[in-house]
């Protein structure tokens, strides 16, 4: 039986680690300065609570914003929970840690990513690029690009 270390494993945990200590002390001592987040998480995964309707609407992943007006943020070893305003409409969501795709706060220009197997499968398949697709997504979802948010 050959042993090798698991660096995919081993990075993901570290930087699971860096989100939980930063949400740690944003639970503790609120936003300082400009920080805010943006936080992808994979809305399919065991142990992710949301509402039924934010769950009908966002089946796959969805992006949460924490910024300006935010309650409740609870932090553990497994993951956090959040009370976010939707609508005008207060709703608390529970992310395990293992739901998290991307963690960015473009403030400071920071980002990390969380890439699964299935993702680096994908990878290798040859698809169209979704941004040369002329033809928009229907819906009332709207399409959130980070680069406008980025310091020239």
């Amino acid at each position: 039986m050959t042993k090798s270390i698991d660096y995919g494993n081993l990075m993901h945990r570290a930087m699971r680690g860096l989100i939980q200590t930063v949400l740690k002390d944003v639970s503790a001592n609120g936003l300082p300065g400009a920080h805010h987040f943006f936080i992808t998480f994979d809305t399919t995964v065991d142990g992710v609570e949301m509402a039924d309707w934010l769950r009908s609407r966002y089946p796959g992943e969805m992006t949460i914003v924490v910024q300006h007006w935010f309650e409740d943020l609870i932090v553990s070893d497994e993951g956090f929970e959040i009370t976010l305003n939707f609508g005008n409409k207060p709703e608390h969501l529970v992310i395990p840690f293992d739901a998290v795709r991307t963690f960015v706060d473009p403030s400071v220009e920071f980002g990390l990513r969380f890439e699964t197997h299935e993702e680096d499968d994908d990878e290798d398949e040859d698809e169209e690029d979704p941004e040369d697709d002329p033809t928009p997504p229907q819906g009332d979802a709207q399409i959130l690009r980070l680069d406008k948010f980025r310091k020239q």
